[in-house]
């Protein structure tokens, strides 16, 4: 364990751990599986022995997670848009693309912002708002505030795990993530409630039928 910790050390204290982070979270955005948030948080529990600097580590990360969010919605805005134009006019998948494309222009900003939390859905909300064509100056806007607020929630979280186990590191990682995961479940578990309640209240809606 110590041999390994020892290994990680050198690796984060390398001028070249921005350009890592940078590209694990450029990755992740389109990639879930791609370790970015781990990374950032690691590199932000080492950061309180002075190197890296966790000022960089928070940037590195930000800029990172807005190139692949930016990549995403380039990605969604070529294929996807031309597959949405080849669904039939009254079909379900028609349909459900138009309710897409009215609920991201009615709460976009939030939609993103709130998606950049979740690993699987924020590569989903951004293929999405490309294939809808989601204005690109509103896209860059509102992803700047996700990315910059995420990469500080990061970096703050592992920082702060790093003080409160600076004798146990690896503890901080953990810590770190784990509240990183608890932090997620939450979010998608508010989600799924409000997503539940207007499914009732729609259902409610139907079974009394017109005035």
């Amino acid at each position: 364990m110590d041999s390994a910790l020892d290994l990680l050390r050198q690796l984060v204290t390398s001028p070249w751990v921005y350009l890592l982070i940078f590209g694990l979270t450029a990755v992740d955005a389109f990639f879930p599986a791609v370790p970015g948030e781990a990374a950032v948080i690691t590199a932000a529990v080492l950061s309180t022995s002075g190197n890296p600097k966790l000022a960089a580590v928070i940037v590195a990360a930000a800029l990172g997670a807005c190139a692949g969010d930016h990549l995403s919605y380039a990605i969604g805005r070529g294929g996807g848009a031309r597959r949405l134009a080849g669904f039939p006019d009254g079909s379900r998948r028609r349909a459900s693309s138009e309710w897409a494309r009215r609920a991201l222009n009615r709460r976009g900003g939030l939609i993103l912002t709130t998606s950049r939390y979740l690993p699987g859905g924020r590569t989903a909300v951004t293929l999405t708002m490309g294939a809808v064509r989601y204005p690109r100056r509103s896209f860059l806007l509102y992803d700047a505030i996700a990315t910059v607020t995420w990469a500080l929630y990061c970096g703050l979280l592992g920082y702060f795990g790093g003080l409160a186990f600076e004798r146990h590191p690896v503890k901080g990682v953990l810590a770190g993530i784990g509240l990183s995961v608890i932090v997620t479940l939450g979010i998608e578990g508010i989600r799924w409630l409000r997503h539940r309640a207007r499914r009732r209240a729609a259902t409610t809606t139907d079974r009394a039928g017109p005035t």
